[in-house]
């Protein structure tokens, strides 16, 4: 249960050797034509930070070609979320994406995604149905039809995906085998800040003094988990013990699931691989984090 995690060796590209950036399916796909396998993908909203970075790292260690993808997807948010005021960093991005050494950037527009007529979505069934689906209705339908979508125009071999959002990691795996798609899905470790919190493109909302009560999240949680870890398999009260430990944040929920369901468990089974996790309001920005336990 250690809060950090370190980043894995990139290799860094030479300054003359620049991240190609294409923005149309005909162009990623002339691209990616003449890509040497195996290629790894990184699929991203951009305002990246070190936690996309550890994934863009972690596809270079592997992968004879890395290709990321910067795109704000419309259908993974519902009505009165920040669509409109999503960081949108598209410059900046793309330096950091050359700087690790990736080969080509698909960045495109809304009409290149979702081209007019555009009707077909992805159902994510009952996975999606639970905690971050129950709150944000559509969310993961928009995410599983994106990613789909992706998927078939860059061909990857290898695709990495963060842990922070492990009901979308679930997601996405279970579609992946669903629809009988030859790539493996790669889940990365969470990266933190030095005091635990989870890096998110969202935290640059945060006030100074709402910064500092972030943490608060991963706190919580932390105690949930030494919890099931001690032997407690009472659930609502361990997330009952957890849960006042977040003022001054409001609960959104806190959980303790199989990762390969997202059902909210009332007993913790023992010898079991867990997720403790929770979401939480941090003035108006929601935070989510999650930690991995194994029961005695």
């Amino acid at each position: 249960m250690d809060n950090r995690t370190r980043m894995p060796r990139a290799r860094i590209r030479r300054h003359a050797d620049l991240v190609r950036v294409v923005r149309s399916a005909g162009d990623l796909r002339a691209a990616r034509a003449g890509l040497p396998s195996p290629v790894g993908f990184v699929p991203t909203m951009g305002a990246l930070h070190a936690g996309h970075a550890s994934l863009v790292a972690r596809a270079r260690a592997e992968c004879a070609t890395v290709v990321a993808s910067v795109y704000v997807n419309p259908l993974q948010f519902g009505p009165g979320e920040d669509l409109s005021r999503y960081p949108r960093k598209f410059d900046a991005d793309a330096a950091m994406l050359e700087r690790l050494g990736t080969d080509v950037l698909f960045a495109p527009a809304d009409d290149v995604m979702f081209p007019p007529g555009a009707q077909t979505t992805i159902d994510p069934g009952p996975l999606a149905s639970q905690l971050e689906g129950e709150r944000r209705p559509g969310h993961f339908r928009g995410v599983a039809t994106v990613v789909l979508k992706l998927f078939n125009l860059v061909a990857p071999q290898r695709a990495y995906f963060g842990q922070k959002d492990a009901q979308q990691l679930a997601v996405v795996r279970q579609m992946t085998a669903d629809v009988d798609l030859p790539v493996e899905i790669v889940g990365c470790p969470i990266v933190r800040e030095d005091d635990g919190l989870a890096l998110s493109s969202r935290n640059v909302y945060l006030s100074t003094q709402e910064r500092r009560d972030a943490v608060r999240l991963s706190q919580a949680l932390q105690s949930a988990a030494h919890a099931l870890v001690a032997g407690q398999t009472d659930v609502p009260r361990l997330v009952a013990d957890a849960a006042a430990l977040l003022a001054p944040l409001r609960l959104d929920y806190i959980a303790v699931v199989d990762p390969r369901a997202f059902a909210p468990l009332v007993t913790a089974p023992a010898a079991s691989d867990l997720l403790v996790v929770g979401a939480a309001f941090c003035g108006a920005t929601r935070l989510i984090d999650n930690l991995g336990v194994r029961t005695p």
